[in-house]
Formats: structure tokens, C-alpha cells, sequence
């Protein structure tokens, strides 16, 4: 698969509580680009991504996909990775991959998913015991099972040791190639060589 596309964010306003988070943000991605958002906490990087993906309302601006399935809005062509990993811990480590393959509409499979992030021997393991990185390479897992063009990460490398972050590195590399996009939120390094970086919060 390989996407042509570009993902154009116009004028966007954030407003947490009535207090402005951020406004006038413009940011604009073609098939292939990846941007880094950084700023200090409370500067509005997860609310961000949280808008691009339709969990929140912008306060003020548009978010525009051209080139992707018409009949769908940017949120449903995109995934997002928060800060907290989505498990059922009374299911297994495949049973949940399956839940969310079929929640967001067929996908590839399955057992490449958890081969791709290491967790094809613990397939039968209950979500419950798996260990923080575990369960975030699982939620990683998610974006390969179903191929969604744009990819939305809240501090990816959260709770991956050194092989997993190296893991999560050469996935993202794999998905930029096919022309995917990737806007990530992060506080250091996460392996994306040659991002842009959005500074939020920046006089």
C-alpha cells in the first residue's frame, strides 16, 4: 500500500476551561512526512493530536485531508497512541489485537502484528500480566493491524527499553516509506531522523 496524500491543519485554536492553549496553529504534511511536537507540559502537545484524531473540538480553525477515501473524515484515517494503553486485561495479548482489528474495521494479520513488536510468543498470555512495555508494544501493535495512513503519538517510546525503541524506530521508518504520515508528541529523541519540529508554547 502506499499512500499519496496531505494532511493541512489551518488556524487551529485550543481552548481548555476558558483558557487559550494555543491559537493560530498552522501545520501542513505530505505522504512521507513526520513532525516532532515539543513544548513544555500544559502546552497543548496532546490536545493537539487529540484534535487531529477527533477525540477533542478545536476551539477555532479546520483540519483538511486531501488525496485520502473521501467518504471518511482525516480522524477516521488516522490512529492515536495516547498515554494510556487501551487492554482488556481479562483477554489475551491476541485477543485484544483482534478486538480492535474488528472495532476499527478489518485489518492484516494479526499474528504479523505481534510478530513485528515481539509479542507473538505471549499471543495466548492474559493482557493482565503483561509489564508496562509489553503492553505498549501491544498497543503499537494496533497500528499494524489495521493500515491507517496517518499515525498520532503521545510520547511513543513510554515504558520501551532500548530494543523496543529501536523496534518502534525502524516500524516508523517502514511507515513513512509507504507514505504515511506521523505527528508525534514528545519530550526527547524517539528515533525519527529527519522530522520538522513544532514548538508549542515558543514566544
Amino acid at each position: 500500500m502506499l499512500w499519496l496524500m496531505r494532511l493541512v491543519c489551518e488556524n487551529l485554536a485550543c481552548n481548555r476551561g476558558g483558557r487559550e492553549v494555543f491559537a493560530g496553529l498552522n501545520l501542513s504534511l505530505d505522504s512521507g512526512d513526520s513532525i516532532v511536537v515539543t513544548g513544555q507540559n500544559g502546552a497543548g502537545k496532546s490536545s493537539l493530536l487529540r484534535m487531529i484524531s477527533g477525540l477533542l473540538t478545536a476551539y477555532a480553525g479546520k483540519i483538511v485531508l486531501t488525496g485520502g477515501d473521501d467518504e471518511s473524515t482525516p480522524a477516521e484515517q488516522a490512529h492515536y497512541l495516547g498515554h494510556l494503553d487501551a487492554l482488556k486485561p481479562s483477554l489475551s495479548v491476541s485477543e485484544n489485537l483482534r478486538f480492535w482489528a474488528a472495532y476499527l474495521g478489518g485489518g492484516k494479520d494479526i499474528g504479523q502484528a505481534l510478530e513485528s513488536v515481539g509479542l507473538a510468543p505471549l499471543a495466548g498470555l492474559p493482557a493482565a500480566y503483561l509489564s508496562a512495555g509489553q503492553r505498549r508494544r501491544l498497543s503499537i501493535a494496533r497500528l499494524l493491524a489495521v493500515p491507517r495512513p496517518i499515525w498520532l503519538l503521545d510520547e511513543p517510546t513510554s515504558a520501551l527499553d532500548q530494543p523496543s525503541q529501536r523496534r518502534l524506530a525502524d516500524l516508523m521508518r517502514g511507515h513513512l516509506a509507504t507514505g504515511g504520515m506521523i505527528i508525534a508528541a514528545a519530550h526527547g529523541p524517539i528515533g525519527l531522523e529527519g522530522a520538522r519540529e513544532l514548538k508549542l508554547g515558543a514566544v
